[in-house]
C-alpha cells in the first residue's frame, strides 16, 4: 500500500469514529424546545385521543424500528405511574402528512406535550427515562 493510501484509509476511520462518537451521543438525546412560539398544536384530532391533563408522551414508530419497543415500555411505565400523563403511539407510514409537517426522519421519535400540545420535549430514538422525567417535572405543572 502507498503512503497516499494509508492516508486515505486513516482519514476515513477518524472520520467515521468522529461520526460514530457524535451518533451515540446524540441518540435519544431529549431537547428541550420552547413551546412558546407560534407553532402548530396537536390535539385529539390528530392523536387519536384526548390529551393528558398535565402532558402528553407521543411516540413515532413503525413496524421494522427495534428501538421502538423498549422506548413503548419506558412511556408506558412513565404514563402509567406519572399522574395525568397520557400516552399515545403513532406508526409513521399511517400519519405520513403529520410526519412530514413535524419533520420526523426516524423511529422512534417521542415528543413532550404540554397540557395544550406544544410541543415542549423532543428526542429522536430511544430517550433516557430519567431526562424525560426531568422534563416532565421541570418544564409542566
Amino acid at each position: 500500500m502507498t503512503m497516499t493510501g494509508l492516508v486515505v484509509c486513516a482519514a476515513v476511520l477518524a472520520a467515521a469514529t468522529v461520526f460514530g462518537v457524535w451518533h451515540r451521543r446524540a441518540d435519544g438525546r431529549l431537547k428541550k424546545v420552547d413551546g412558546s412560539g407560534g407553532e402548530r398544536l396537536l390535539g385529539a384530532a390528530e392523536l387519536g385521543r384526548a390529551l393528558g391533563e398535565r402532558a402528553t408522551l407521543v411516540q413515532f414508530s413503525s413496524a421494522y424500528c427495534q428501538q421502538c419497543r423498549a422506548t413503548r415500555r419506558v412511556l408506558a411505565e412513565l404514563a402509567g405511574t406519572s399522574e395525568g400523563v397520557a400516552r399515545v403511539e403513532l406508526d409513521v407510514e399511517d400519519r405520513l402528512e403529520l410526519v412530514r409537517e413535524l419533520n420526523i426522519l426516524r423511529t422512534p421519535t417521542v415528543l413532550v406535550l404540554d397540557r395544550a400540545g406544544r410541543i415542549v420535549g423532543r428526542a429522536a430514538g430511544r430517550p433516557d427515562r430519567a431526562a424525560l422525567l426531568a422534563t416532565l417535572d421541570e418544564r409542566l405543572p
